[in-house]
């Protein structure tokens, strides 16, 4: 007998561990970037936007200059957890964006931070497609860090070791795959690219890496030696050493269509 669809990617689970590590480690999101999404969707007061992934409500904290009305959707208890706390004032429903908990013509919009690779790709579009209301939109956004830093590349290399490659956000054409077939309820994807930074001290940017979903699954002495590991580069190379504050550059990347 077959065995059963994972829920979410099997990855997914060290979220639930790691959600602490991911609130203090994960940069926020660019207001430019956040209102250009906005401008493009139509994001505004009396508006309802459905986000998917929400984590520890990181992206759903950005969308409040917008005014909107967010309901946040999120598999993972851990995050849950720490979203109730972090933004008291959105709910928080436990679900996918396979299988979203909402009526169907629910959503002028549906948005997803930092968690579109982790979803089937096909049928997700089609549940997003049933919750938003005629002509309404769907935005994708992801901080990537800057790989032509040396000390950002070193953190990479170190992630390698763990599966990084595996990780669906690095096969790009998967997900954009699924925008270009002619059964997608969506019509062309548009980008528009941000730059942002994290700057913090040293001990932010082990939890960034701690709250790699790679890192976050592996047993608790392996992930104490990736931390010791960060720790030592950070002390030790030229851009990082002796530094109280240490600042990230990333790209912030930023997708949207709408219903055909």
């Amino acid at each position: 007998m077959p065995r059963p669809r994972e829920r979410v990617h099997p990855k997914v689970r060290g979220f639930d561990r790691a959600a602490a590590a991911y609130e203090r480690g994960r940069p926020d999101y660019p207001s430019t970037a956040v209102r250009a999404l906005g401008r493009v969707l139509g994001l505004a007061r009396g508006r309802t936007v459905v986000e998917l992934g929400s984590g520890t409500g990181k992206f759903t904290r950005a969308l409040r200059p917008l005014g909107v009305s967010v309901v946040a959707v999120e598999p993972t208890r851990g995050m849950r957890r720490v979203f109730e706390r972090t933004v008291p004032d959105v709910a928080v429903l436990n679900g996918t964006a396979e299988a979203i908990p909402l009526p169907d013509r629910f959503a002028d919009a549906v948005v997803a931070a930092q968690a579109f690779h982790w979803f089937r790709p096909r049928p997700a579009l089609r549940e997003i497609a049933r919750v938003l209301r005629p002509r309404g939109g769907v935005g994708l956004v992801w901080n990537t860090r800057d790989q032509s830093v040396a000390w950002s590349a070193r953190i990479t290399t170190i992630l390698d070791r763990y599966g990084w490659q595996g990780v669906p956000r690095t096969r790009d054409d998967r997900w954009k795959a699924a925008f270009a077939e002619t059964t997608c309820p969506f019509g062309p994807l548009h980008a528009r690219v941000f730059r942002h930074s994290q700057r913090a001290d040293p001990e932010t940017f082990v939890d960034r890496v701690l709250s790699v979903s790679v890192v976050a699954i592996q047993p608790a002495p392996e992930r104490r030696r990736v931390a010791e590991e960060i720790r030592e580069l950070l002390r030790t190379d030229p851009l990082t050493r002796g530094r109280r504050s240490v600042t990230m550059p990333y790209r912030t990347e930023v997708y949207w269509a709408f219903l055909k």
